[in-house]
């Protein structure tokens, strides 16, 4: 009971880190704060990416195919012009590959050096939920409690094999 007021707590206050007076990330399409300084959603509409910069937001990390139905075509530009990096890794939804988690952790791993908040977000925060996932409980030590957004949770039990496969990959898999 304890350690679940502490993680509701936890996640209470992320949520209030992220927020800023005027604008609310929950706005955002399956937002999540994940940690302190990491948030995960589905794709943000031209006008919320600035209230990711304004939730002090310094990266934003696209795990979506460039041509996916809701897709920003000039997304790089929109962030680039906040002063917020912009890193897009397409992750193909059919068949994400050990590869793309790799180069994930690489942008993460960085982004930790900087000491850089980082949106993650793809289409519906479907890809960016479990890759972040992977990476807060492999590279982190993060508890899968805590590294789980709500929609990874519901997602868990009807994903795909492809899926599946980058849920089980393991740390000497990735490095």
């Amino acid at each position: 009971m304890i350690n679940r007021f502490i993680f509701l707590f936890f996640i209470a206050n992320s949520l209030h880190a992220f927020a800023t007076d005027d604008e609310n990330l929950a706005t955002i399409l399956n937002f999540h704060p994940i940690t302190e300084t990491i948030g995960t959603a589905g794709q943000p509409t031209r006008a919320q990416f600035d209230d990711v910069k304004n939730a002090n937001f310094s990266v934003v990390v696209n795990l979506a195919m460039h041509d996916s139905t809701n897709a920003l075509a000039d997304e790089a530009d929109i962030v680039r012009s906040l002063n917020m990096a912009y890193i897009h890794i397409p992750v193909l939804w059919q068949a994400p590959s050990p590869a793309d988690v790799k180069k994930f952790f690489a942008v993460m791993d960085a982004a930790e050096r900087n000491g850089d908040n980082v949106f993650v977000h793809c289409a519906a925060n479907y890809r960016a939920s479990a890759f972040t996932y992977k990476y807060l409980t492999l590279r982190k030590g993060v508890s899968s409690e805590e590294a789980m957004s709500p929609l990874l949770r519901r997602w868990l039990p009807e994903m795909d094999d492809n899926w599946r496969l980058i849920m089980a990959l393991t740390i000497n898999e990735i490095d």
